[in-house]
């Protein structure tokens, strides 16, 4: 066990359930959440029910006006549209040591993590899990992968703090691994999420029911052509393997998979349009690469969050 200081930034599904499980392990954790959050943890406990083991907790909790150290590790679990916000939040916990790794979906937070609290202190993370919040506030495990996947975000010159990262995240209930080429491992779960997000929300359906329609593989092949060469011009062209992985995800017959940002739309919540699906229409625009089919995507999703917005 490491005395390393970790705090999870969100509660929800996956910082609930990652952060959970390293607070399972004997991990040093605390979450920092909103009050209403905050309120139903100290109430319940935090709560898991997974295929790999069931968990009540009590988890340490601080609300952002009483942060007031420092901490080794911050877990970034937070959609993409509360980021700005987020950074506000637990900017007080970041010292010149600590480590950031984001659990966000798409590229773009990059750009916004480093440019508020330097290179050095972010790495890349790309996790997998399939999870959601029940209306009593358990964390759902709905399928059983568990992985975060995390590294340097330029291998020739990593944080010397890594070693501990690797400590404090190996054997805690899920699979951690440090890589060297996280760039491209978060470019394929871009990639994965926005062509089965876009596929998702423009045809109200899960894979398996809309490949058994009339054109439904022709239309999840040409989506995948897109958002594939996008990531090609970009220099992160997906290999063999991946593109295989992804195209089995999206024509699968029989299928339920779908993405949190289709369960986000079919619920009435905000989606993360912006950083999913109109950051890479955006990309392949000044890469000179049409998006037709994403774009109508991004017009669709665009039309649900103003909605959503207005609803408060």
């Amino acid at each position: 066990m490491t005395s390393l200081r970790i705090l999870v930034v969100g509660a929800g599904a996956t910082g609930g359930y990652f952060g959970g499980r390293l607070a399972q392990a004997g991990r040093n954790v605390t979450f920092l959440v909103r009050p209403g959050r905050a309120e139903q943890l100290r109430r319940e406990g935090l709560q898991i029910v997974s295929e790999h083991g069931n968990a009540t907790l009590n988890p340490q909790i601080v609300s952002a006006p009483e942060l007031s150290t420092t901490y080794d590790l911050v877990l970034l679990s937070v959609k993409a549209y509360g980021l700005e916000a987020a950074m506000s939040d637990f900017a007080p916990a970041v010292s010149p040591t600590t480590l950031i790794v984001p659990m966000l979906n798409g590229i773009r937070h990059i750009d916004l993590l480093t440019g508020r609290f330097g290179w050095a202190a972010v790495l890349g993370g790309v996790c997998v899990v399939s999870a959601t919040l029940d209306p009593a506030g358990r964390v759902m495990q709905l399928a059983g992968m568990q992985e975060l996947t995390y590294g340097p975000l330029d291998p020739t010159a990593p944080p010397t703090g890594l070693p501990l990262v690797d400590a404090a995240l190996s054997g805690a209930g899920f699979e951690a691994k440090r890589t060297d080429a996280i760039l491209p491992a978060m470019w394929q779960k871009w990639i994965m999420l926005s062509s089965v997000g876009a596929m998702n929300s423009l045809m109200r359906g899960t894979v398996g029911e809309i490949v058994a329609a009339p054109g439904g593989v022709e239309f999840a092949d040409a989506l995948l052509a897109e958002t594939s060469a996008v990531a090609s011009a970009a220099g992160y062209p997906l290999r063999d393997a991946g593109r295989e992985y992804i195209r089995h995800l999206m024509t699968t017959p029989g299928s339920t998979f779908t993405t949190s940002m289709y369960r986000d739309l079919l619920d009435g919540r905000p989606v993360e349009v912006d950083a999913i699906v109109g950051d890479l229409v955006e990309r392949g625009r000044q890469l000179g690469v049409p998006t037709p089919l994403m774009g109508l995507a991004l017009t669709n999703l665009s039309v649900h969050q103003a909605r959503a917005s207005a609803a408060g």
